[in-house]
């Protein structure tokens, strides 16, 4: 009966968990390469699909191509990128060597988060707020009485203080990730 709305609530926080993981936390994630896109022989392709990637060391990433002939391109494509790491290409593999971050910049990241975990709140108080409305509509043309209603909001109320919760939980690890690096 509320498994919809439950659905909807955990995407909105799967979406939130992807965000999170692209956030960089001074720790080298493989994650920031999902959005980048090589042209191999004239389609786009994520670089996973195209090499091999590894995380050696904490701050490091290195991509080891299966055809060496996509190496530049995938150079050039991580150039582009918005990631801010500059690629080291010894003529078999890229790596990229992550920086340590400031003391400042680790308190932007955490304000970057923190407007992210606020957003996916808002959007599970939006699929409450939409809920309660579907059961409230079922309730004026008699499909459900009034202690059915009651108790529809008690549940969704209990499943956006489980979601919200599970989002509380997400901000204060990826926090202590940034902080603790």
């Amino acid at each position: 009966m509320y498994s919809h709305i439950e659905e909807k609530m955990k995407k909105s926080l799967a979406v939130l968990e992807d965000q999170l993981g692209n956030v960089r936390a001074g720790r080298a994630n493989p994650k920031i390469l999902d959005k980048i896109m090589v042209d191999y022989y004239g389609a786009p392709t994520p670089i996973n699909q195209l090499a091999n990637i590894m995380v050696p060391e904490a701050r490091m990433i290195t991509i080891q191509p299966w055809d060496a002939s996509v190496l530049k391109e995938i150079e050039k494509e991580i150039q582009k990128s918005d990631i801010g790491i500059n690629p080291n290409n010894d003529g078999k593999m890229i790596r990229l060597v992550f920086p340590d971050l400031t003391e400042e910049r680790r308190k932007e990241l955490v304000k970057d988060i923190k407007k992210m975990v606020e957003d996916a709140k808002v959007a599970i108080r939006s699929i409450r707020r939409d809920g309660i409305e579907e059961f409230k509509a079922k309730q004026k043309v008699s499909e459900i009485t009034e202690d059915d209603l009651r108790s529809a909001e008690d549940q969704i109320q209990k499943l956006t203080d489980k979601y919200v919760g599970l989002i509380d939980k997400a901000y204060d690890d990826k926090e202590k990730e940034i902080m603790s690096v």
